[in-house]
């Protein structure tokens, strides 16, 4: 029993467990912290939930870090092991060191700059190279993409150097819509900017739908061109219930939606 008692009042035994354990206390605070730093509202404005994610998830990888490098430097002191010398040593295996892990620098430093550029968050839909896809992590080593169709894009971010952020700014949408040449092109207008007006009401738009007018005298008919905004998320689903109120309002109002026609003319 005595034994036993020495064993588990043992300092070698007893202090490593107690650093272990303030160390994850430290950082399930500081993580609170920084999450609620994020969520709280600076002069009126709350900080963008994609941004919050962004920026928490930077800090947490680092402050993850930084605990697990202190906590096992008093743990090796609390063995006897002499720290300060260990530190001065580590400066000719840096050097060696720094030269294996350049691209991990490379990574970190490209990974500060997308965050404080702010080219991209957690939640934007960017297009890298040949892949588009929703960011679902943005770390400081790697950037994690994810395609609507499930595929996932792993890449390191010191290879991102040119992206397109398909959701920093509301998307415009364009919809061109046929109509035959015998139509009254003052119903056609009318019909068209109600069916907008209605669209327009019924739905978040960013930016109004608006007729802008006659496009195209094409092949079989006249082209209408109409144009509204919206968030990216949203754009591709507006787009769609539009084509359908239209095609109903046209049917409703006699407006003929052209065949593609040819003409032939008889040689006599």
């Amino acid at each position: 029993m005595k034994k036993i008692l020495e064993i588990i009042l043992n300092r070698k035994i007893v202090v490593p467990i107690i650093i272990i354990i303030v160390a994850i206390l430290i950082y399930v605070i500081i993580h609170k912290v920084i999450k609620k730093a994020f969520s709280i509202k600076t002069r009126n404005i709350r900080v963008d939930s994609r941004r919050q994610k962004t920026m928490v998830g930077l800090i947490d990888n680092i402050s993850k870090y930084f605990i697990a490098v202190i906590a096992l430097l008093m743990i090796l002191d609390v063995y006897g092991i002499d720290t300060k010398s260990l530190l001065a040593s580590l400066g000719v295996v840096s050097l060696v060191a720094g030269l294996a892990l350049q691209d991990m620098l490379k990574d970190i430093i490209a990974g500060a700059g997308i965050i404080f550029e702010d080219q991209f968050d957690i939640g934007d839909v960017v297009t890298i190279g040949d892949f588009k896809g929703t960011v679902t992590y943005l770390g400081i080593k790697s950037t994690r993409l994810t395609a609507y169709t499930g595929e996932v894009l792993v890449i390191a971010n010191r290879n991102i150097d040119r992206v397109i952020n398909h959701t920093l700014q509301n998307n415009i949408s364009i919809i061109d819509v046929e109509v035959a040449y015998s139509s009254n092109l003052d119903k056609v207008k009318e019909v068209l900017n109600n069916v907008l007006d209605d669209f327009t009401k019924e739905l978040n738009i960013t930016e109004p739908a608006t007729l802008c007018g006659v496009e195209e005298l094409g092949e079989s008919g006249i082209l209408m061109r109409v144009i509204f905004g919206s968030n990216y998320n949203d754009r591709y689903s507006y787009e769609r219930i539009l084509r359908e109120k239209i095609k109903k309002a046209f049917d409703e109002n006699d407006i003929e939606i052209p065949f593609p026609q040819v003409v032939v003319h008889n040689g006599e």
